[in-house]
């Protein structure tokens, strides 16, 4: 009974959550990408299903983060890398490394795509959130 309830707590605040955050960035992103049909750099394989945190974490990674890395993660040619990528594997790029690129924003260093801003309006929790969308991903990918 308690779990049924924190599930649905969760949910209900990835909902909230969603809903509310800020358009105008999503929007600046959108007029900096006027070709957004990059193609995917990656070919990514879906697992047969995502957790629920996964779930609700590509939420998160659609709402922030696909205009640039792709849907599914996998890149947009000349914009953003794929994070479906031997590179972002947890030993080389761990749970902190997102965090921080999130935060703090990163100088490109293993790819020509130039610097990744800082993305406003994710909190941590938010950022752990899209981290499991991300590492299942990469699990259905061979990258562990």
């Amino acid at each position: 009974m308690k779990v049924t309830v924190a599930v649905s707590a969760v949910m209900v605040a990835a909902v909230l959550g969603y809903s509310f955050w800020p358009v105008g960035q999503k929007a600046r992103a959108v007029n900096h990408v006027e070709s957004a049909e990059a193609a995917p750099l990656a070919m990514v394989v879906l697992p047969d299903n995502l957790s629920q945190s996964a779930q609700i974490g590509k939420l998160g990674f659609d709402a922030k983060c696909a205009i640039c890395h792709g849907e599914n993660a996998a890149g947009k040619d000349g914009l953003a890398p794929p994070l479906i990528h031997k590179i972002y594997e947890p030993s080389h790029h761990a749970n902190e490394s997102f965090q921080r690129a999130v935060a703090l924003g990163v100088q490109a260093h293993h790819w020509r795509f130039g610097n990744m801003p800082v993305i406003e309006g994710l909190t941590r929790g938010d950022v752990t959130i899209i981290i499991a969308y991300i590492r299942e991903l990469q699990r259905a990918n061979g990258i562990n």
